[in-house]
C-alpha cells in the first residue's frame, strides 16, 4: 500500500508536479557544474615558483593567504635550495608559525650548521613549527654544549620565546632542562638558562649564576621543588 499525504496536505496537480520536475532537470546539472568548477579552483595547486618569489620578496602576508597547504611546498623548496635561500625559508617558517612535520624535518637537518645566519633562523623557527620533544632536546643540547657562544645564546633565546606550541605538560621537559643547566660549569650557560627560565615563569628563585656553588645549589633546590609543584598541578 502506498503511503498517503501528511494530514492536512493537499494533492498537487499533475501539471504542477511536471513543472517542478522540468525545473529540476534544468537546474541540477547547472548546480553540479558550478560546484565542480568551484572545487577545481579550490584544489588548484600553488606553483613552487610562486612560493619562491613570495619568500624572496618577504611577502609573508601573501603566504598566509595561501594557507597551511604551502608548508609542504616550502619544505621541498628548502631541500633544493642553497644556504642563503634556506635562511630565508626558515625565516618564513618562523613568521608563519604553523605546525608542520615537513618543516621540522628539513629544519632539523641544519640545526648544527656552522653557517651563522642559517643556524640562528633554524633554531628560532623550530619551536614555531613543532612541539615535538626532540626539538626541545636539540635546543637544550645546543644551549649547553655548542662550541660557539652565539649559538648557545640564541638556542636559549629560542627556548625562552619560540616554543609556542608546547602544552603545559610538555613544558615540563623544557623546565627540567633549563633547571639542570643552572648547574653547568660554564658561566654563560648558567646565565642564559636563568634568563630563559625567568622569561618562561616570571621567577628567578634568587639564583645568582656568579655565586659560589653552595649558594647556587640552594636556589636550584628551590627550582626543583617548584617544578614538582608544577607537575602536581597538571
Amino acid at each position: 500500500m502506498f503511503r498517503g499525504f501528511f494530514p492536512g496536505s493537499k494533492p498537487q496537480s499533475s501539471a504542477l508536479r511536471q513543472h517542478r520536475w522540468n525545473w529540476a532537470m534544468v537546474q541540477v546539472p547547472v548546480l553540479l557544474a558550478f560546484i565542480s568548477f568551484k572545487g577545481s579552483l579550490q584544489a588548484a595547486p600553488v606553483e613552487m615558483g610562486t612560493i619562491q618569489m613570495l619568500i624572496s620578496q618577504r611577502k609573508v602576508d601573501e603566504l598566509k593567504k595561501l594557507g597551511p597547504g604551502v608548508l609542504p611546498i616550502m619544505a621541498r623548496l628548502y631541500e633544493s635550495s642553497n644556504e642563503a635561500e634556506r635562511t630565508n625559508i626558515a625565516q618564513a617558517f618562523y613568521q608563519l608559525g604553523w605546525k608542520s612535520a615537513e618543516a621540522k624535518r628539513v629544519l632539523m637537518k641544519d640545526v648544527h650548521t656552522q653557517n651563522q645566519y642559517l643556524r640562528l633562523q633554524v633554531q628560532w623557527a623550530l619551536g614555531r613549527v613543532s612541539n615535538d620533544v626532540d626539538v626541545v632536546e636539540v635546543l637544550l643540547n645546543n644551549m649547553q654544549t655548542d662550541s660557539n657562544p652565539l649559538f648557545r645564546d640564541k638556542a636559549a633565546c629560542a627556548l625562552a620565546y619560540d616554543q609556542i606550541h608546547l602544552t603545559e605538560k610538555q613544558k615540563v621537559r623544557l623546565f627540567q632542562g633549563l633547571i639542570q643547566s643552572l648547574r653547568d660549569s660554564k658561566l654563560d650557560v648558567r646565565r642564559i638558562a636563568l634568563l630563559a627560565l625567568s622569561i618562561q615563569t616570571g621567577q628567578t628563585k634568587n639564583f645568582n649564576p656568579d655565586a659560589p656553588v653552595d649558594q647556587r645549589e640552594a636556589s636550584i633546590r628551590e627550582w626543583e621543588q617548584w617544578l614538582e609543584e608544577y607537575k602536581s598541578n597538571l
